[in-house]
């Protein structure tokens, strides 16, 4: 038997601790941590199931980090279990044993009083709840992410009992942003990432999740981008980069990923306090000083020794830096029960140069290069440009296999990765002439990488202008390595894995599987700011086989809203741009006859102003005279 409120309509209370909350688009903020950040929400059931004689089931719309509010009508002097958990065994059951790091847990609530609110008081988790775990202020209490209640030795009718979910977010504009397309799988993925970075913003910091709550630069920066795409509320960013000043983690490649944490927080904001803060920082974490005389790098490097590490930031100088390429890796590699056979690695061949990582240097030379012409180090823009040059060479003389058209693992390898060859896509490191045959051997992998290396792969498809390939792997429902995947089991926040089976101890709430909402607007639609801050704003569509899509992207200075829609033979741009800005439209990758405002031109961009702008454009055939 469904019971629902139909007495009581469906809405929630948004307890807000802070003034102002009407505007839909934010400056960026400080990195100093306040009440006025978080806000609460109390969510009333979407269904109550009666599962047997006081014993109900109540399904929230969606989980939330928070706790569960009990408000009783009458009194129950006898006590009741309460359950709650992120998951279902069965269709009516909270499942009791999840595995992993899926949550859940029993509370002995010892009675109801009428008229009383009760809080249940949860357990706290260990790991998650202390250092180096962001641990949160004293007034949250204990919470935990969960959709789903279970109350059993209820007694009194439950029409004379409020359920609330009560949820902490950090301050969140639910109509900041929006998407939706001709494709409908798209579109529930979309809402599955963006409910992810609400979701997951409690403590104030991006973070990899409940099983640790601990920020990590990978995961930090899918976070980052997808959060710049959904709200423009850019302090999370700004704390979470200042913390990894003092906090870096060993990997490798996560290393890398501060250049680049830092960089997108200037093209966002256009603030450049925090570089200017931390240039020197910068420097040191593009790992230039262990190139060797031709311009690779290695984490094997004599050089990476204790005071070398120190100086990176690692308050235990025994801390071992080591290449990841992905994650998890097979369990051979690493004697664990955890993670499949193959792990998410594609095989990969972790020799001392390693391409993977040379691939994430080339790159934090290219974005040095802008952040030195921005800081107006002029010596530094010459060197990181030659540098730059000198890897790019390095990379394609001696990890490139001529004879396959394909890059190997690393020098002295024979193994060709997935990672290999998407993450050289990604960052511009293949010449026009091998592009064809890389991206062929991408595009016959597959899904061969985890929920992180999707983001870079994806970029990789975008990159070689295979709109429709990263469109494919978005929207796949035909296995388990797919983000439908983690919709049809039932989460609704992005997994840490594709499935349980790859990484037993995943856990149910993990931003950094946002990569469809950063890739949608800033591939897809191809919105990306053009100079720092927004002023000047990029659009580059690959729409692929979409028929129509229409979007509004926050930014510092206003919303900017696009729609597209395929009509008599044309495709049909309409693009608003805040006030006091301007922007540039990229023509799509091939022919057309271009109208801007229903007048032809003949242009391969289109310059866009501040308001409304109209652009048609029409595939031109072999008998088109126009």
């Amino acid at each position: 038997m469904n019971i629902l409120f139909h007495q009581i309509k469906k809405k929630y209370w948004v307890i807000l601790f802070f003034l102002g909350y009407t505007t839909l688009c934010f400056a960026a903020g400080s990195s100093s941590y306040t009440k006025s950040d978080i806000q609460t929400i109390l969510l009333e059931p979407d269904q109550i199931t009666k599962l047997g004689e006081g014993h109900y089931l109540i399904a929230f719309k969606k989980a939330f980090f928070g706790t569960l509010l009990l408000n009783a009508q009458m009194d129950q002097k006898d006590s009741l279990w309460v359950h709650l958990g992120e998951k279902l065994s069965s269709e009516k059951v909270l499942d009791r044993n999840p595995g992993g790091t899926v949550r859940y847990q029993k509370v002995l609530v010892d009675s109801l009083s009428k008229g009383h609110t009760l809080r249940v008081l949860l357990q706290k988790d260990r790991r998650n709840s202390n250092p180096p775990a962001v641990v949160l202020p004293d007034s949250f209490g204990v919470i935990m992410p969960f959709r789903y209640c279970e109350v059993e030795n209820l007694q009194i009718p439950i029409n004379k009992i409020h359920f609330y979910q009560k949820a902490y977010t950090y301050r969140f504009h639910d109509q900041a942003s929006s998407f939706n397309s001709s494709d409908t799988i798209l579109n529930q993925i979309w809402d599955l990432c963006k409910h992810t970075i609400k979701a997951t913003s409690f403590s104030g910091y991006y973070i990899d999740g409940d099983r640790e709550r601990c920020p990590y630069e990978a995961d930090a920066y899918i976070n980052q981008l997808s959060h710049y795409c959904v709200d423009s509320v850019y302090s999370i960013a700004r704390r979470t980069n200042e913390y990894f000043v003092n906090h870096p983690t060993w990997p490798t490649e996560w290393l890398l990923h501060t250049v680049m944490l830092y960089y997108q927080d200037y093209m966002y904001t256009g603030d450049l306090s925090a570089i200017a803060k931390h240039y020197d920082m910068l420097k040191f974490r593009t790992l230039h000083d262990l190139a060797r005389e031709d311009g690779l790098i290695s984490s094997f490097s004599p050089r990476l020794d204790a005071q070398y590490r120190e100086k990176l930031g690692f308050k235990n100088p025994k801390t071992q830096v080591n290449d990841i390429v992905d994650w998890p890796p097979s369990r051979k590699e690493t004697g664990w029960k955890l993670g499949s056979d193959m792990g998410e690695r594609d095989s990969y061949d972790m020799v001392k140069i390693n391409t993977v990582v040379n691939a994430f240097y080339y790159h934090n030379l290219i974005l040095m290069g802008e952040i030195a012409n921005y800081m107006h180090r002029s010596a530094d823009v010459d060197y990181y440009h030659t540098e730059a040059v000198r890897v790019k060479r390095a990379v394609n003389d001696k990890l490139f296999d001529k004879e396959r058209g394909i890059y190997i693992d690393g020098e002295g390898s024979q193994h060709a990765s997935l990672h290999a060859n998407a993450f050289a896509l990604a960052f511009d490191l293949v010449p026009d002439a091998h592009k064809e045959s890389v991206l062929a051997f991408v595009k016959s992998r597959g899904m061969a990488c985890s929920v992180y290396g999707a983001q870079y792969l994806l970029e990789a498809l975008f990159r070689a202008h295979d709109a429709d390939a990263a469109l494919d792997l978005i929207t796949d429902t035909s296995n388990d390595r797919t983000w439908w995947n983690m919709i049809q089991i039932g989460s609704t926040m992005t997994l840490e894995a594709w499935d349980k089976k790859y990484k037993p101890n995943l856990d149910w709430n993990h931003a950094w599987g946002t990569a469809p909402t950063n890739i949608i607007t800033r591939h897809l639609w191809g919105i990306t700011p053009a100079t720092p801050g927004f002023k000047e704003i990029k659009v580059a569509p690959q729409m692929g086989r979409l028929t129509s899509s229409e979007i509004k992207v926050p930014t510092i200075n206003g919303c900017i809203l696009g729609k597209f829609k395929i009509s008599n033979d044309f495709l049909n741009y309409t693009i608003i741009l805040p006030k006091c800005t301007q922007g540039v439209f990229i023509i799509p990758n091939f022919e057309h006859l271009v109208m801007l405002n229903e007048e032809r031109i003949g242009v391969k961009e289109i310059k866009l102003h501040a308001g409304l702008n109209l652009i048609k454009l029409k595939i031109l055939k072999s008998d088109d005279n126009e």
